[in-house]
């Protein structure tokens, strides 16, 4: 996989492009949004990682031009732009994924590695994820199993859209307080065990197959296969 990453803090940047090496992938960048339009039309990725404020020209042109030029790849805007208005403004804008700073790494990259893994006529916007009969809609911000919808606070939300995007990966109870908490609790509190066990209760609760396992000693799975 073969990634562009347009951004201009320095430190954010060279954190991705170490930590994209590192995972075994190649990963250029640009800090403009200028140059960062010119290599995309004029080199070869997998997907394209692009901030939303950028110094010469601003993440949304730079996604019209992209569009203009109807280039398939697909593109990820990574944005300290956080609001629920700005998550519809750039997905509505044709990018295929939205995620916010501070992020968690691991997530970037199952993001990033979905979004190449798709074939050329698959790049159509990601607002939904969906997993068996499970359904989250990430622009309205509700959740659906089979034909039930699922009432979520803005935690458990939060919480169900990282495990479904590492879904059959163990998440540890660190991933969970670095991206869903974000450090601001005290570790020492059960306050993930309550969340997982109202999730729990809310998507597996009267279904048969239960997604949400408890992996002794490590962590957390979500997965469509256990029952």
């Amino acid at each position: 996989m073969k990634t562009l990453l347009i951004e201009d803090e320095p430190t954010v940047a060279d954190f991705i492009v170490k930590s994209i090496q590192k995972a075994g992938h190649a990963c250029d960048h640009k800090s403009d949004g200028e140059s960062g339009l010119h290599a995309a039309l004029n080199g070869q990725y997998d997907v394209i990682i692009l901030d939303r404020m950028l110094p010469k020209m601003e993440g949304i042109a730079v996604l019209d031009e992209l569009k203009a030029h109807d280039l398939p790849t697909p593109v990820l805007f990574l944005s300290a732009k956080n609001t629920v208005e700005d998550r519809v403004t750039g997905l509505r804008a044709g990018a295929d994924d939205y995620l916010t700073k501070p992020f968690a790494f691991e997530e970037l990259l199952a993001r990033i590695e979905i979004l190449a893994s798709r074939g050329p006529n698959e790049t159509q916007t990601t607002t939904e994820l969906v997993a068996g009969d499970l359904t989250l809609d990430l622009i309205e911000r509700t959740a659906k199993r089979g034909n039930m919808k699922i009432d979520l606070q803005s935690k458990e939300f939060k919480l169900l859209e990282y495990l479904m995007l590492n879904e059959g990966k163990v998440i540890t109870r660190a991933m969970l307080l670095e991206k869903v908490w974000e450090y601001n609790f005290d570790p020492q509190t059960n306050v993930i065990d309550v969340h997982i066990s109202r999730l729990r209760n809310k998507i597996d609760k009267g279904f048969d197959q239960h997604m949400i396992s408890t992996i002794r000693g490590a962590g957390y799975r979500f997965t469509v296969s256990d029952t």
